[in-house]
C-alpha cells in the first residue's frame, strides 16, 4: 500500500523537474544568444584571433571540451533542480564594468576574459549553485578560450636569452651579448618572439589542465601537475633554444640555423609533453563513483517558479544591456574633432629646429592621429623628439600596444640593448620615465655602432605615466568622465658619444626637457582644439 502511495509522488516529481528544467535551459539559451548577439564585436575578435593565431588556435576545441565534460555530468545534473540565485548579478555587475572599462580603453583581454566571465555567471543566476559547484571546471576551463597569455612574451624572452648565453659559457663558447642578441665564434644568434615559449606554454598549461582534471581526484595532485605543466615546457624552452645554437655551432651553421629550427623545437616539445604526460598517469587516481544518495533526488516544489527565471533572466537582461547605454552616451558627448599638432614647434629660443636630424630614428608607434619627429640643437647638442598624439583610440588604432614599441624586432637598423627606468624632472617634479639604449648600425666610414638613449612617458589628458597599465586606467577613467581619450606618446632621445661621460646623454636630455616641457604640454593640451 506504501510502495502504491509513494509511486504517484515520484512521478510528480520527476514531471515537475522535467518541467523546471525546461523553463531553466529555455531561459539558459535566450540569454546565451543575447550575450553573443551584444558583445558580437568581442566574441568575433576572439574568434578572429584563433583563427589567424597559431598561438591560441587550440581555442576552437575549448568550448567543445567544456560541452563535453558537462555532458559527462549528466546523469547527476538530472537529479538536481534547478532553481535561480539572484545574488550572483552582483558578480555580473562587475564583469559588466569590466567590459566597459576594456572597451573604453581598448584592451582587448580585458574585455573578452569579462565576455566569458558573464557567459559562466549565467549558470550560477538560473541554474543555482548546486548545480554550478557540479560543473565548475568545465565552466572554469571555458577561460582557456580567450586568447590571452602574449603579455608574458618579453620576460620569457629574456629569461631564454639569460639561460642560453650562460649555457653556452659554461659549454666552453665564449659569447659576447647586448640585448636579445649574442655572438659567438660561428655567428651571430637572437632571441625573437618565435623563440619565447609562450606557443608552448599556453598549450602545456591547457591540456595540464585538462589532464590533471581527468586522472586525479585530489586537489593537492591536480595543482601540483598544473604547476609541473607550467614549469616544463619553459624549462624545455631554454633547453631547446640552447640545443639549436649548439647544432648550429658544432655544424658550421649548416643545420638549425634556418627554419629547421621551428621543426627541431616542436619535435623535441612534443617529446618532451609526452613524457611528461606518461609519467603524469602513473600516479593516476580512479573516479569515485558517484551514488544517488550523492546526487540528491528532485522532490517536488524544489526547483525555481517560472516567475523566478523570468525575474533572474529580465535582471541579467538589463545589466547585459547596461553598457552599452553608458558607452553610447559616453561617445555622444565626445568631441568629433580630429586632433592636430601645431607645426612647427615653438620650443625654447635656446634649442633651434633643424632642418634634418643626424640620426634616421623613429619610434614604431602606429596610426598616431597626428605626430611629430624632429631633431633640435642647442650648445653643440641634439635632441630628438617624436610626439606620437592619439584621440578617439580602437583596437585597432591605441597608443598602448605590444606593436607600439621603440623599436620592432624586426628593425633592421636599430635593435633594443636594455631597458630600465629612471626619474626625470618635469615641471619642476619628479616624474618616472622608461629609458632605453638602442644600437643602430655604423655609418658609412665609421667603425663604431651608433649608441642610442631614448627617454618615453605617455601624456593622458595633462597626467604623465610611464607605465602601460596606468595609461590605459587614466584612459578609461577620463573618458568615463566625460574628457575623452587624447593621449601622447613623448620621446625624446640622443646618441651616446663612446667617448662622453657615461651620464652625458641623460643630462642632455634632462637639460631639454627643463627648456621645453611646458611648451611641449601647452602643444599637445591644444592640439585636440586645432584653430
Amino acid at each position: 500500500m506504501s510502495a502504491d502511495l509513494q509511486m504517484p509522488s515520484v512521478r510528480l516529481a520527476e514531471d515537475a523537474g522535467r518541467i523546471t528544467w525546461r523553463w531553466a535551459l529555455t531561459a539558459l539559451v535566450v540569454l546565451i544568444g543575447l550575450t553573443i548577439f551584444l558583445y558580437w564585436q568581442t566574441a568575433s575578435t576572439i574568434v578572429l584571433i584563433w583563427s589567424r593565431s597559431e598561438t591560441f588556435t587550440h581555442g576552437f576545441l575549448v568550448p567543445p571540451i567544456s560541452a563535453w565534460l558537462i555532458w559527462r555530468q549528466r546523469d547527476v545534473l538530472s537529479r538536481m533542480a534547478p532553481k535561480p540565485s539572484l545574488w550572483t548579478l552582483v558578480l555580473l555587475a562587475g564583469a559588466a564594468l569590466a567590459w566597459l572599462l576594456g572597451d573604453l580603453s581598448a584592451v582587448n583581454a580585458l574585455t573578452q576574459l569579462a565576455l566569458v566571465a558573464m557567459l559562466v555567471l549565467l549558470v550560477p543566476t538560473l541554474l543555482g549553485w548546486q548545480i554550478t559547484r557540479t560543473i565548475i571546471f568545465a565552466l572554469g576551463f571555458l577561460f582557456f578560450a580567450v586568447p590571452i597569455g602574449e603579455f608574458a612574451m618579453p620576460q620569457l624572452m629574456v629569461w631564454t636569452a639569460d639561460f642560453t648565453v650562460e649555457a653556452l659559457r659554461l659549454s666552453g663558447i665564449p659569447v659576447y651579448r647586448e640585448g636579445l642578441q649574442f655572438v659567438i665564434p660561428s655567428g651571430n644568434w637572437s632571441v625573437v618572439e618565435a623563440c619565447s615559449g609562450v606557443r608552448y606554454l599556453i598549450a602545456s598549461v591547457t591540456v595540464g589542465t585538462l589532464f590533471a582534471y581527468l586522472n586525479y581526484q585530489s586537489t593537492q595532485r591536480r595543482l601540483l601537475f598544473v604547476a609541473v605543466s607550467f614549469l616544463v615546457p619553459v624549462l624545455a624552452n631554454w633547453l631547446r633554444a640552447y640545443i639549436i645554437v649548439m647544432l648550429g655551432h658544432l655544424s658550421g651553421n649548416k643545420l638549425a640555423t634556418g627554419v629547421d629550427h621551428l621543426v627541431y623545437g616542436w619535435v623535441f616539445f612534443g617529446v618532451v609533453i609526452m613524457l611528461m604526460f606518461m609519467i603524469g598517469a602513473r600516479w593516476a587516481e580512479p573516479d569515485q563513483p558517484k551514488t544517488l544518495s550523492t546526487a540528491g533526488t528532485v522532490s517536488a516544489g524544489s526547483g525555481g517558479s517560472m516567475t523566478g527565471f523570468g525575474l533572474a533572466a529580465v535582471c541579467f537582461a538589463a545589466l547585459l544591456s547596461l553598457p552599452h547605454f553608458i558607452l553610447s552616451s559616453i561617445e555622444r558627448g565626445e568631441s568629433t574633432v580630429t586632433g592636430q599638432i601645431q607645426q612647427p614647434l615653438k620650443l625654447s629660443a635656446d634649442w633651434i629646429e633643424l632642418p634634418t636630424k643626424a640620426v634616421a630614428f623613429k619610434p614604431a608607434f602606429q596610426n598616431p592621429a597626428a605626430e611629430v619627429n624632429t631633431g633640435f640643437g642647442s650648445q653643440g647638442a641634439e635632441v630628438g623628439l617624436y610626439l606620437g598624439y592619439y584621440q578617439k583610440q580602437t583596437y585597432d588604432r591605441k597608443m598602448v600596444s605590444s606593436t607600439n614599441v621603440l623599436a620592432g624586432s624586426k628593425d633592421t637598423s636599430w635593435a633594443w640593448v636594455k631597458n630600465s627606468q629612471r626619474s626625470a624632472v618635469l615641471q619642476g617634479q619628479p616624474v618616472t620615465v622608461k629609458s632605453a639604449e638602442l644600437r643602430g648600425a655604423a655609418p658609412a666610414g665609421q667603425s663604431a655602432d651608433l649608441r642610442l638613449i631614448a627617454w618615453q612617458i605617455y601624456w593622458v589628458n595633462g597626467t604623465l605615466t610611464a607605465s602601460d597599465y596606468l595609461a590605459k586606467v587614466y584612459s578609461a577613467v577620463y573618458r568615463l568622465l566625460g574628457r575623452g581619450d587624447d593621449s601622447a606618446v613623448i620621446v625624446v632621445y640622443t646618441t651616446r658619444d663612446p667617448g662622453s661621460a657615461a651620464g652625458a646623454p641623460e643630462a642632455t636630455l634632462q637639460r631639454f626637457l627643463d627648456a621645453n616641457y611646458d611648451q611641449i604640454n601647452k602643444t599637445l593640451a591644444s592640439a585636440r582644439r586645432p584653430k
